[in-house]
């Protein structure tokens, strides 16, 4: 158990299913008291009566001052976790472009101005991003998904490099496959990729407590994300061209 998640108030978004509803039964279970949010009102309200939570349902963006009032005045641990898995190729709509940026990067932006200011001033604060591999690597057949977590992943390094002398304490969770709704809605490219070493949202859960026990920023639930990352930082060129050969063998399968 990580000590600073007794009692702690924590707000998961996205948590009416999938790595969200994971997150909130284990911080549950760890003693915190948590808030579940969700587009979806009566799947928020769902895990929250299971897990003896409370329910903030709406967007994401939008809900850090009810989650907090919900919670008694203080928010200890906030799990940006809600996100869009965008398909489409550089020719996506461009509401569909900037549906994902909002989602799965300015929602992120705007929790953190609510919660920053209360978190400097004690000294303390938690804030976890629920990323993708595909925001240190790529996702093919996804240029939205893909450009948008890698700003997710930019925004969770930027937060964590200016504010960790002061007590706040980032993580971004960067999984593979993961076997939720989102993975079945990625098609055949998630089948080829992702489905494979597809893990359970629980493992998602395990490894973000294993990291913050060992106060780590990235947490990675496969642990060879990190020889893929670490390939495309130094041979990014090979790195293209294997990336280019699983493209055209799903090119070829379609």
């Amino acid at each position: 158990m990580v000590e600073a998640v007794q009692d702690a108030g924590v707000v998961v978004t996205g948590a009416g299913g999938g790595i969200g509803a994971a997150l909130a039964r284990r911080f549950a279970a760890e003693g915190a008291r948590v808030v579940v949010n969700d587009l979806d009102a009566a799947r928020a309200q769902a895990v929250a009566d299971e897990i003896g939570g409370i329910a903030v349902p709406g967007d994401a963006s939008v809900i850090v001052a009810e989650a907090r009032d919900a919670l008694g005045g203080t928010v200890d641990v906030y799990c940006a976790n809600a996100g869009l898995a965008s398909g489409g190729t550089e020719a996506a709509d461009d509401k569909v472009w900037a549906l994902a940026w909002d989602v799965n990067v300015m929602a992120h932006v705007r929790a953190a101005q609510e919660l920053l200011p209360g978190w400097l001033e004690r000294g303390s604060g938690r804030f976890v991003s629920t990323v993708s591999a595909a925001g240190l690597l790529t996702m093919i057949g996804a240029a939205p998904y893909s450009v948008t977590k890698h700003g997710a992943y930019a925004f969770a390094e930027w937060l964590s490099l200016t504010y960790r002398h002061r007590g706040v304490k980032v993580h971004a969770i960067c999984p593979q496959g993961v076997r939720t709704d989102m993975l079945t809605a990625s098609g055949s490219a998630g089948d080829l990729v992702l489905a494979p070493t597809a893990i359970e949202p629980e493992d998602v859960a395990d490894a973000l407590f294993k990291g913050m026990a060992e106060d780590r920023f990235l947490i990675l639930p496969h642990p060879e994300v990190a020889e893929y990352y670490q390939a495309r930082a130094t041979t990014p060129d090979r790195w293209l061209t294997n990336m280019n050969h699983i493209q055209q063998k799903w090119e070829a399968a379609r």
